[in-house]
């Protein structure tokens, strides 16, 4: 049940992101100037913080959809399920415990 709510969530999170991408670059052909603010507001300590959170949302999505599709075309997948739901949350934190580390330092400038 979580790991389908996650993958929703992060999934709609991931589409916000590049909706705002999208948008943001298309500045870019309006105002160089304007794209320029919008950029230098992006380098902010929340905004870092912001990027972890979204590094966060690629990386769950991205290993839960494998497992997906271990438990959609592997025999017996299903009946491992949860299990893999908990190897993918397992990735995830050391993942995401490495990115954090190095991202952090850079977002805060140690």
């Amino acid at each position: 049940m979580w790991s389908w709510v996650l993958h929703r969530i992060t999934g709609v999170a991931i589409f916000f992101f590049l909706l705002v991408h999208v948008l943001d670059s298309a500045l870019l052909l309006v105002s160089p100037e304007v794209y320029n603010a919008v950029i230098g507001a992006y380098k902010t300590p929340i905004m870092g913080i912001g990027e972890l959170g979204l590094v966060g949302a690629i990386v769950y999505h991205a290993f839960n959809g494998l497992r997906i599709i271990v438990v959609d075309f592997v025999p017996g997948g299903t009946r491992i399920q949860k299990l893999l739901f908990w190897i993918v949350i397992g990735i995830w934190v050391v993942v995401m415990a490495g990115f954090a580390f190095i991202h952090l330092q850079n977002v805060f400038g140690h």
